[in-house]
């Protein structure tokens, strides 16, 4: 049975998006999931199932929109497809904690990096459903402008590696 990895957009701690994580943990185990494991307060979570990663991805968004009130959008990965996004990061000099791997719901059009207005130096890397951006000063005071990344949700390349290895330990354990 496949692992997927489900990446939230809009969900945080605090605030507007707020979810706890027993909350999501309870809605996926609700929605026939399995192994269900969650990783820090940002809307991070892994489970098994026998539905394609396009039916898990729509099921688990539509019901947390029943909770919350509105879609939050859900990004859905295998295992196999995190692990690659983990090891073909660009970058290599990069901190991995200024390198946000920003997952979008589709493929960005092979033009969505023309408009980036990157004041800081930033760079960027497109690769399928996934924009790599890095953020030499980091990202919380960066005036980057890039449309394309609006209807995703990012992750850094230390979280993305820790979701990776925990995919990758549930598989083993399957």
């Amino acid at each position: 049975m496949p692992v997927y990895v489900a990446l939230l957009r809009a969900v945080n701690v605090g605030g507007t998006g707020s979810l706890p994580m027993a909350e999501l943990k309870a809605i996926c185990e609700g929605l026939g999931f399995i192994d269900v494991k969650t990783y820090i307060q940002n809307g991070n979570v892994l489970f098994r199932s026998d539905e394609t990663e396009k039916t898990v991805e729509e099921r688990l968004d539509k019901a947390l929109g029943e909770k919350m009130g509105k879609r939050p959008g859900v990004m859905v990965r295998s295992r196999r497809e995190l692990d690659k996004i983990a090891t073909d990061a660009p970058f290599p000099d990069a901190k991995p904690n200024f390198l946000l791997v920003y997952f979008l719901p589709e493929k960005a059009s092979g033009d969505a990096l023309e408009k980036m207005v990157a004041p800081d130096g930033e760079e960027a890397k497109l690769a399928g459903r996934e924009i790599y951006v890095h953020y030499p000063n980091g990202s919380g005071r960066s005036k980057l402008k890039l449309p394309a990344l609006k209807p995703g949700t990012s992750r850094n390349l230390n979280t993305v590696r820790k979701l990776a290895e925990m995919a990758a330990e549930m598989e083993g354990s399957g």
